[in-house]
């Protein structure tokens, strides 16, 4: 099987996105990306395979696994949090301006302790203009939903019993690994 990813070397996602470097305790390799995170889930800070994730999925991709995981660990996720995750998915299926607008408005009004939130905010924040209605845009920064992604698993891995932490940190980054070797990494 042939991976599409848009790295080469775990190296070179830290070099595009160094704000990875404060989200993700383990330092960069040469290796190939997926090796890398196998080495993250099976090092100290399995947590940090989450970030990596983040990071290395393109945008959309990355909103899609974070609206699965969540979806997965919070079964089921309350009314509130369903509509925030159906935005998400709507810029994720049709990655238009209204869209991402629509999620940026859902989520600016939203409680940032719900995993949910930071889902809508990485759809949100994902390109176009961080502040509606302005006639100046200010376009968020390249790593901005990656980290919104990152937040929004590692939120909802929170509320799971401790026990049961690594069995979902393990199937959140399978998810990640199946979707990048079903289509490369691209939702469709």
């Amino acid at each position: 099987m042939t991976r599409r990813l848009r790295f080469a070397t775990a190296r070179q996602v830290f070099d595009a996105f160094p704000a990875a470097r404060d989200d993700i305790e383990s330092e960069p390799a040469d290796v190939e990306p997926l090796t890398f995170l196998q080495s993250l889930l099976n090092g100290p800070t399995p947590e940090d395979g989450i970030g990596f994730c983040a990071y290395l999925l393109p945008r959309r991709e990355a909103v899609w696994w974070a609206c699965q995981c969540i979806r997965t660990m919070e079964n089921p996720v309350c009314e509130a949090d369903e509509n925030l995750l159906n935005i998400a998915e709507s810029w994720v299926k049709e990655p238009e301006e209204t869209n991402r607008e629509a999620a940026l408005g859902a989520g600016s009004n939203a409680n940032v302790r719900n995993s949910a939130t930071w889902a809508v905010l990485a759809a949100a924040w994902s390109g176009g203009s961080m502040v509606p209605g302005r006639e100046q845009a200010v376009p968020p920064p390249a790593h901005l939903t990656a980290q919104a992604v990152r937040a929004a698993v590692l939120t909802s891995l929170a509320r799971v019993a401790i026990k049961e932490r690594r069995q979902y940190l393990g199937g959140c980054i399978n998810a990640a690994i199946r979707l990048i070797d079903s289509n490369g990494g691209e939702v469709r």
